[in-house]
């Protein structure tokens, strides 16, 4: 069985760093791309960043481009989103996604193959 298992939220300062993590526990998804979304309280879930297993075609959301950096681990089946300089409007709950590429997570939110369960960033002002 597929599972996405996210680490890494939490409460940090406008203006600092936050590391997530994602790791496909059942090491069944071999060669997928994997990605994150994010999902603030009454808005719809939004396309954060998408990367190919091979870390080729990578893609941004236009409002984390410049601050946030995604980077993935073959060997662990994992995905990282480093992300820097952050807003208060960077709060909501971060999605771990896989696809076959990187261009279906960045284009295809709501048919995205496989989700985790999200975990929570909260930025202060």
């Amino acid at each position: 069985q597929v599972q996405l298992v996210e680490s890494g939220g939490g409460l940090v300062q406008a203006g600092g760093s936050l590391t997530l993590s994602c790791v496909e526990s059942g090491r069944t998804l071999i060669n997928y791309a994997m990605g994150w979304f994010r999902q603030a309280p009454g808005k719809e879930r939004e396309f954060v960043a998408s990367i190919n297993w091979n870390s080729n075609n990578i893609y941004y959301g236009d409002s984390v481009k410049g601050r946030f950096t995604i980077s993935t681990d073959n060997a662990l089946n994992a995905v990282y989103l480093q992300m820097n300089s952050l807003k208060p409007d960077d709060t909501g709950v971060y999605y771990c996604a896989a696809d076959r590429s990187s261009f279906t997570i960045a284009t295809m939110t709501t048919n995205v193959g496989f989700w985790g369960q999200g975990t929570l960033v909260t930025v202060s002002s």
